[in-house]
C-alpha cells in the first residue's frame, strides 16, 4: 500500500459522514484512483448507500460490521479496518486515496494513526451551535472540520456567526468549513484540502491527534461571551466565513 493516502472521516449519526464520501468520490474518482471502507455496527448500509448512488465502481467500496462500539474498530482493534483495507488495495493495486469513514462516533472520537493519514471529521448546525464550545478530539485536533447543513441554521435557532466566532477559537490554526453537501455549496474548500493532502502524500509525521488527549473545552481562555455579546482578546475577520484557511 505504498503511496495510498488514507483519510479517516468521523462524526455524529447523522451529520453527514456518507455524503461527503459521496461528494468526494463523485468529484475526485476521475483523478485520483480510489477506494473506500464504511463502517456500521450491525448493517452495510453505508456501503450499499454508496454502491446504488454508483459513487465508485464495483469492488472499489466494501462494508465493515463492526459488531460493537464503531469507536474501537477505527481506534483500538483496528484489525477489520485494516483487513478490509489491505483486501481492496490487492484488488486496486492501482488505488492512491482510501477514504475510511467511520460509523456514528462521538465528540472524543479518534482513528488510530496506524489506520489513517489524516482525518476528517463532521458535524451539522442541526445539533446546535453549542457543539464547538462542548470540545472533544474531534473538534479541536482533526485534520479537518466540516460543519455540514449550513441551510438548516434558521430553522434550528442556530447562529452562523457565533458559531464560526467559537469554532475559530477552539481550532486555532487547524481548517474548517462550513457546507451543504446536498446542494454541493462549500465542497470546493473541502476537495482543495484533499487534493494538498494529495499532493503532500501519506503522512510522515505523528499527528496531533494521535495518543491519548484530554480537552476539557474546546474554547480558549481569551475567548468569551460577555453582556456586550461574542468578543476576542485577539482580532479576527468580522465577515463570516464559509471557508478558513
Amino acid at each position: 500500500m505504498e503511496g495510498l493516502v488514507r483519510i479517516g472521516i468521523g462524526g455524529p449519526v447523522g451529520a453527514g459522514k456518507s455524503h461527503l464520501v459521496l461528494r468526494l468520490c463523485e468529484h475526485l474518482k476521475d483523478e485520483f484512483s480510489m477506494i473506500v471502507i464504511t463502517n456500521d455496527i450491525y448493517t452495510r448500509e453505508d456501503a450499499q448507500f454508496l454502491t446504488e448512488k454508483k459513487a465508485l465502481p464495483p469492488g472499489r467500496i466494501m462494508g465493515v460490521e463492526t459488531g460493537g462500539c464503531p469507536h474501537a474498530a477505527i481506534r483500538d482493534d483496528i484489525s477489520l479496518n485494516a483487513d478490509a483495507l489491505d483486501m481492496l488495495a490487492k484488488k486496486n493495486p492501482d488505488a492512491r486515496l482510501a477514504l475510511i469513514e467511520s460509523g456514528g462516533d462521538n465528540l472524543s472520537a479518534t482513528f488510530s494513526p496506524d489506520l489513517v493519514d489524516y482525518q476528517i471529521y463532521v458535524i451539522d448546525v442541526a445539533q446546535g451551535d453549542d457543539i464547538p464550545r462542548k470540545g472533544g478530539l474531534g473538534i479541536g485536533r482533526s485534520d479537518l472540520l466540516v460543519v455540514n447543513k449550513m441551510d438548516l441554521a434558521p430553522y434550528v435557532g442556530v447562529d452562523l456567526v457565533r458559531m464560526d466566532g467559537d469554532l475559530a477559537a477552539a481550532r486555532g490554526p487547524m481548517p474548517y468549513f462550513f457546507t451543504n453537501l446536498r446542494a454541493v455549496e462549500g465542497l470546493d474548500a473541502v476537495l482543495k484540502w484533499v487534493r494538498d493532502r494529495m499532493a503532500e502524500g501519506p503522512r510522515k509525521e505523528k499527528p496531533l491527534w494521535a495518543g491519548n488527549h484530554t480537552l476539557k473545552s474546546a474554547i480558549l481562555p481569551d475567548h468569551h461571551h460577555g453582556p456586550g455579546g461574542h468578543s476576542h482578546d485577539s482580532p479576527r475577520p468580522s465577515v463570516f466565513r464559509t471557508v478558513r484557511k
